[in-house]
């Protein structure tokens, strides 16, 4: 079984893979990722001290499902694209995707996580794993500059300081002709209420990025544009229990709370 030595915010990956491995052993799964549920199995370590508890899978699934369904459309307007898979984490998005031939696919996180995808996952074609911190722009010369690119970071913005954010998305700007970033944001109120996300304390990371304005992101690089923003709250809660949708439904309508987690989408 592979083992883990993992602190701070690599820790937290951790809880979202048994999250999507949960989902997947439940009576009705939103993802159905049955590869994050092997990998958990071959893993030795007690997945219940992630703090991710038994019904909290469903938001780690929805969060997962909508960035999917960003990528899939994304990827059939651009058959043959980049996708740059930022902080992947034990994430299974290239196999849950499946990405047609054209597509050329780099997940990117610290050396010791893709070694241990390496160990979880098998190799397929058009895809790479690069072991390096996002922030390091010396990455950026193993990944071909001269197609559209879809940049894709689930929990990853709110690890970066705000400096070390934008410079990410001028360096992915300028490298690349066009494309399309999608990530999911935490606001400052977000960042300050971090003590109660039990897998950021079980995993004693820190939160540091709370995005207020998209302007704030647009503003990072020229010719970047925010064409969606979408509360987390305005995923569909309406396939889950009474309790996940009335939660759903004060956090719609309640503007700070609307405005705590928010899904963007950039192009340039």
């Amino acid at each position: 079984m592979a083992r883990l030595q993992l602190t701070g915010e690599k820790a937290t990956m951790l809880g979202t893979l048994y999250g999507r491995a949960l989902d997947a052993e439940s009576a009705h799964p939103i993802l159905n990722d049955t590869m994050a549920r092997d990998a958990v199995r071959a893993i030795d370590f007690d997945f219940r001290e992630t703090g991710l508890r038994q019904g909290d899978q469903v938001t780690v699934a929805l969060r997962a499902e909508h960035l999917d369904t960003w990528t899939r459309q994304f990827l059939d307007a651009h058959p043959e694209a980049v996708v740059l898979h930022l902080g992947c984490g034990l994430d299974t998005r290239v196999y849950r995707v499946d990405p047609g031939p054209g597509v050329r696919w780099f997940d990117v996180d610290y050396p010791e996580v893709v070694e241990l995808r390496r160990e979880l996952y098998p190799p397929r074609e058009g895809y790479e794993v690069i072991g390096s911190s996002v922030t390091d722009p010396a990455w950026f010369a193993r990944v071909p500059g001269d197609r559209p690119v879809l940049v894709v970071a689930e929990g990853l913005t709110m690890y970066l300081r705000a400096e070390e954010g934008k410079a990410l998305l001028r360096r992915i700007v300028g490298h690349f002709p066009s494309g399309q970033i999608v990530f999911d944001g935490f606001s400052t109120r977000g960042i300050r209420m971090q003590k109660i996300n039990r897998i950021v304390r079980k995993a004693k990371a820190t939160l540091y990025w709370g995005i207020d304005d998209a302007a704030e992101l647009e503003a990072a690089a020229a010719g970047l544009r925010c064409v969606t923003t979408l509360s987390a709250f305005e995923l569909d809660y309406g396939r889950l229990g009474a309790g996940y949708r009335a939660l759903a439904r004060v956090g719609r309508r309640v503007p700070v709370l609307r405005r705590m987690a928010v899904f963007y989408r950039l192009e340039f």
